[in-house]
């Protein structure tokens, strides 16, 4: 259910902030003294601006950090409501029903895969000076409008034990075939002793945790950072020799030789959590947000280390996807919309490089640079050389398609931990349904 948190802080304007301020009363402000800078906003505007997230993480930093109380030093009158989801899920779904009533709220978050659902309600961010400044706006731009500002550079990483690793002789991968290799290995070597070990600790029974494997597989593997729009041109895009059958072999390859446990589709996300902080897995995959729980665990971490999956393609190039997270927009149905771009203004200029420094995640504004978290900076000294592939996600044929086959990339590979799971039976499914949406669709 969604959670409000409305943040009631009393702040007031300090009377150093008036022109003749000290010992004498400051003179009555004139029109150009209570507007703001941007955009000409009365300073002492009247407002409730609503800003909805599932970022667990964040939600406790914006308290910590006065995030309201400093916009008040601005807007002394505006209170911000934040909502907040349980996931990304639940988030996207009540989204889709809010646009539909026309009910947005003022301020949301989008992921590149939420575009083609919602860039007719997002106001164009391309003259901000906080899009000016990110390292990753402009080449997410829509139609040529930028309707989100990024805040996170996401990507993934192997975490695992190194003294785990020691122990059962196993060198960090760097290529797919190693991967494979090492995560059997692992398995072998401790679940005689440990019938629950986990080589790769994933969660599968919640779905989206597959995702590192069976959203970023085709595209990693490929280097083609818009592999989803590509099979949005094709009848038959999981026929032999395609690049996400190539891709969804190998991942099918990994997971049928045991290596997320004796019972991959027992466990939720939580529960792989703790065996992997409890040492009953190797590895477990995962991005910054997974990093903050591990922190917050209070176990050792001295001998935690990191990795890049190493998706090696055929000439053995090794590719890995980094992508912009939590792009923070401004709804066209907003109120108050030049208030709110006064607010993400405010955000990334004025409290971003504090807010940033409290997270594992990379900066991607230029005026707030952070060195890496020294846990996934062992990432990079593992693999200095690699090909960087700016994941991009689908457009709106790749959408409309998925929405009339229900293809679903995470089912499929809960499906594949299933006994009597055929590959090449999925795939004949799955170009058939395609080819279908795509006709219906217009698309032939």
């Amino acid at each position: 259910m969604k959670k409000v948190l409305a943040l009631v802080l009393s702040a007031c304007m300090c009377a150093a902030v008036f022109a003749g301020c000290g010992s004498e009363k400051a003179p009555a402000a004139d029109s150009s003294e209570t507007s703001a800078a941007e955009g000409g906003l009365d300073k002492n505007i009247k407002a409730t601006l609503t800003f909805a997230t599932w970022d667990n993480e964040a939600m406790d930093v914006f308290e910590e950090l006065d995030l309201e109380g400093r916009f008040q030093e601005l807007y002394p009158n505006v209170n911000i409501e934040i909502e907040e989801f349980k996931d990304d899920i639940e988030y996207f779904n009540q989204m889709k029903i809010r646009a539909a009533a026309n009910e947005l709220p003022d301020i949301m978050y989008l992921q590149t895969r939420f575009y083609p659902v919602f860039k007719d309600y997002m106001m164009d961010l391309s003259d901000t000076k906080a899009a000016a400044n990110n390292i990753l706006a402009a080449e997410c731009a829509v139609d040529g409008r930028i309707i989100g500002i990024p805040e996170k550079i996401s990507t993934d990483y192997v975490f695992y034990w190194s003294d785990v690793f020691e122990e059962a002789g196993v060198a960090v991968p760097h290529t797919w075939e190693e991967f494979v290799t090492a995560s059997e290995t692992l398995q072998k070597h401790y679940e005689a002793a440990d019938p629950d070990f986990m080589a790769i600790a994933m969660g599968a029974k919640d779905g989206w945790p597959m995702y590192p494997l069976m959203e970023y597989a085709a595209a990693s593997f490929s280097g083609e950072s818009n592999y989803w729009d590509i099979m949005a041109t094709e009848d038959e895009p999981f026929a032999e020799g395609t690049e996400i059958n190539k891709a969804f072999t190998k991942v099918y390859d990994l997971l049928n030789r045991g290596v997320l446990g004796r019972d991959p589709l027992g466990l939720g996300y939580d529960q792989a959590l703790s065996m992997f902080l409890n040492k009953k897995a190797a590895m477990m995959i995962d991005n910054s947000m997974g990093m903050a729980k591990i922190a917050a665990s209070g176990v050792d971490l001295s001998t935690l280390k990191t990795f890049y999956t190493p998706y090696t393609d055929e000439n053995g190039q090794f590719n890995h996807i980094v992508q912009g997270d939590f792009f923070m927009g401004v709804t066209n149905t907003s109120e108050n919309p030049e208030l709110a771009k006064a607010f993400l203004e405010f955000y990334f200029e004025d409290f971003y490089g504090d807010y940033i420094m409290e997270l594992a995640s990379d900066s991607t504004m230029t005026n707030a640079p952070k060195e890496k978290n020294q846990y996934m900076a062992y990432a990079d000294a593992e693999q200095p050389e690699m090909n960087l592939v700016n994941y991009m996600g689908g457009g709106d044929d790749f959408t409309a398609i998925v929405n009339k086959c229900k293809f679903d990339h995470n089912k499929v590979g809960a499906q594949m931990l299933m006994e009597g799971f055929d590959l090449e039976q999925c795939f004949d499914e799955l170009n058939k349904s395609w080819s279908e949406a795509r006709k219906s669709l217009g698309m032939e």
